[in-house]
């Protein structure tokens, strides 16, 4: 399955086609270098963060059951009436509807599928958002892999129109959006999983994830730096700042081990063997868990 939606994000499904969210991100761009509005690196910045897609799948993966608590309330979509929020919250709600989709959960499908093609449509771009599609896939049990390229296909439609129109800060928001809600899950399933008590293994897989998503964090503050100055984004920009206070002193070592071809539904792809051992000391992980909520609850309110 193709990765990056560059916009949330949705920010909670994950690895279904072999990217991982763990996984490196291509053609990192160093926080250093110095970019502009006018530049095409944005566009690329944008198109080289893991989607969010990947993440929810490796939540499913570890064997942990679908709550629908952790979402945000579909009935919360009256609540957000600015372009702003709206993006923001396009991303959430991306991520959660990929996290039904994985479940086949059909009617919370329904449900969230209504209210990212709400948000789509308030912000002008509902026609690219397949919605019709993705509703007939969804009650096809035996469809999760259409359903699952569907939906990316929309939101990989709906970047690139807004690229079109210069309005990568929305598909930044979008990105971020997703990102959060996908790392706020983790760390949700994360915590439940510890709570069980006998699954430390894949208690550890999600910790090292989550980690992980320092990479991605490094580009999206790269970005949204650029777009500070407009209204609401330099409160954003601040928290994702303090949260990547904590995130550096995260470890992350990767071992290069060369690529590989193969060939993903008729689609020749090139894989990465490098690996990575990432290392979060506990009082680390657990403030990342604290800001992560922070931020998510800001988001959605």
């Amino acid at each position: 399955m193709k990765n990056k939606y560059a916009a949330l994000t949705f920010a909670l499904l994950m690895l279904v086609a072999g990217k991982s969210l763990a996984a490196p991100c291509p053609k990192l761009i160093p926080p250093t270098i110095a970019i502009s509005q006018d530049d095409d690196v944005v566009s690329n910045l944008l198109q080289s963060i893991p989607s969010p897609l990947e993440l929810s799948q490796l939540i499913k993966d570890v064997g942990t059951d679908y709550n629908s608590s952790f979402l945000n309330a579909t009935t919360n979509v009256n609540n957000y009436n600015t372009s702003y929020r709206q993006a923001l919250n396009l991303g959430v709600y991306s991520t959660d509807l990929g996290y039904c989709n994985l479940y086949s959960k059909n009617q919370d499908i329904l449900n969230y599928l209504s209210s990212v093609k709400d948000l789509a449509n308030d912000l002008g771009i509902g026609a690219y958002f397949d919605a019709e599609t993705i509703k007939k896939l969804a009650n096809d049990r035996n469809n999760l892999e259409a359903l699952l390229n569907t939906t990316q296909q929309n939101l990989e439609k709906i970047n690139t129109h807004l690229r079109e129109e210069k309005r990568e800060y929305q598909s930044i928001l979008l990105l971020t959006g997703g990102w959060v809600e996908a790392v706020y899950l983790a760390t949700q399933v994360h915590k439940q999983t510890v709570a069980k008590g006998n699954a430390k293994d894949k208690a550890d897989r999600l910790k090292e994830k989550i980690g992980e998503q320092k990479l991605a964090l490094d580009q999206i503050i790269l970005i949204l730096e650029i777009y500070k100055s407009k209204p609401n984004f330099e409160g954003l920009y601040n928290q994702l700042k303090e949260l990547q206070k904590v995130y550096n002193k995260v470890q992350i070592v990767t071992k290069k081990g060369g690529t590989k071809t193969v060939v993903v539904n008729g689609e020749v792809q090139v894989q990465s063997l490098d690996t990575s051992t990432v290392t979060v000391a506990e009082a680390d992980f657990q403030e990342i868990i604290k800001q992560v909520q922070n931020i998510r609850s800001q988001i959605v309110k």
